[in-house]
């Protein structure tokens, strides 16, 4: 569960939903640059600053799309309940830049794909709520990739535009298998030292995850920010010795200048 990041993100995931536009552009690109300050792991002490190149690409599809809420795939869609199939990634950490896992196999970046449930629980002007159910296996991004596991995240999403701002919270539990958790807490004996003694986590509860974003497009510049605050206190893996802290920040800035977009226009 480290952050998503990757350099060829959705830009608009910094921000919240913004609310629905009678006419705009199928399509829409852009570039910019985002500066994100990020903790190793979820329970780590340590953390690493990332400036990252910051793609913007919106795709209004029936079935495809790429905005505010990622890249996905429209599965079934009614006045209340959408069913999509949804991506995200993670970063890597290296082991000796880290004190905790010094000595211990590299944390190797992460896709994350699929299905993901949305019950819609108000609209209202510009302000909507919305219970979000996303399911995801994980397989790490290297020559082999492995699949290392499941996660779920059920959260609820409130989202509200004020003067030309879109803001938005979401808050929810974190959930995860015995093997996703592994990945990150588990200590083998063979890597055990007199400081960081053999553990073997469990699957169930990681933890908890509040979210603030804020975003605004002014012409052609999309400008967002958001922090996130992570706690993993009586986590399934909460007696890992690599848990450092049980409450972690990460936050970012992201500006990208939109420069293309399509000359047919849909109705969102």
């Amino acid at each position: 569960m480290r952050d998503a990041v990757i350099a060829v993100a959705v830009a608009a995931s910094f921000g919240a939903a913004a609310p629905a536009l009678a006419d705009v552009p199928k399509w829409e690109a852009g570039f910019g640059l985002a500066a994100l300050e990020l903790p190793h792991y979820r329970g780590s002490d340590q953390s690493r600053a990332w400036l990252l190149p910051l793609p913007y690409f919106v795709y209004r599809g029936d079935v495809l799309k790429a905005d505010r809420e990622g890249a996905r795939a429209l599965l079934l869609q009614s006045a209340r309940i959408d069913f999509d199939i949804s991506v995200a990634a993670a970063a890597p950490t290296h082991s000796h830049d880290n004190t905790a896992r010094s000595g211990m196999p590299d944390l190797r970046p992460m896709a994350e794909l699929g299905p993901s449930a949305k019950v819609s629980l108000l609209r209202s002007g510009d302000l909507s709520m919305d219970l979000r159910v996303p399911l995801r296996a994980a397989l790490t991004i290297e020559s082999k990739p492995r699949h290392v596991g499941w996660t779920l995240s059920p959260h609820l999403a409130v989202d509200l535009r004020r003067g030309g701002w879109d803001l938005g919270v979401y808050t929810g539990p974190v959930l995860a298998d015995r093997r996703y958790l592994a990945t990150f807490y588990d200590v083998p004996a063979a890597y055990a030292t007199a400081s960081r003694p053999a553990y073997r986590s469990g699957g169930g509860r990681a933890g908890w995850q509040f979210v603030a974003g804020a975003s605004r497009r002014v012409g052609d510049l999309w400008l967002g920010a958001y922090a996130k605050v992570d706690d993993v206190s009586g986590a399934a893996f909460d007696g890992s010795p690599l848990v450092r802290r049980r409450s972690t920040v990460s936050y970012g800035l992201g500006l990208s200048w939109v420069f293309a977009h399509s000359a047919e226009r849909v109705s969102e």
